[in-house]
């Protein structure tokens, strides 16, 4: 499962769960850049439970669009992650690397309360 939802003006929150097949890819990439077509200096906040790498398909499906997905991430500032994989955190501030400007910081997933203070400092 992957879901976006408009928090307010600049903010999505992005609930991720499961195993991605390529079709559920391509409508979750699809609602995230519609979701976010007005957003600037926006945030993120990813709630990620029982995630399990996507499939194949679903890769080639991100893969395909990266371009598109650099310059939609060139609309954030800030994602807080919240999971309980820490192999899932340590992927997580490392991608903060690859997007200039965009800062990613991982919680624990009964932390987000503190993920939520950090998005708005």
């Amino acid at each position: 499962m992957f879901k976006v939802t408009l928090n307010g003006i600049n903010r999505l929150d992005i609930e991720l769960s499961g195993k991605l097949n390529s079709d559920e890819m391509k409508t979750a990439l699809d609602e995230l850049v519609n979701k976010s077509e007005n957003i600037e200096n926006g945030k993120m906040l990813y709630d990620i439970v029982e995630f399990h790498l996507p499939s194949l398909g679903a890769i080639g499906i991100e893969f395909s669009r990266l371009p598109s997905l650099f310059k939609l991430m060139r609309k954030f500032d800030r994602a807080a992650v919240l999971t309980d994989k820490t192999w899932i955190k340590k992927v997580s501030e490392f991608e903060g690397f690859l997007f200039p400007g965009l800062e990613i910081k991982a919680f624990n997933r009964d932390q987000k309360e503190e993920a939520e203070s950090w998005l708005e400092s």
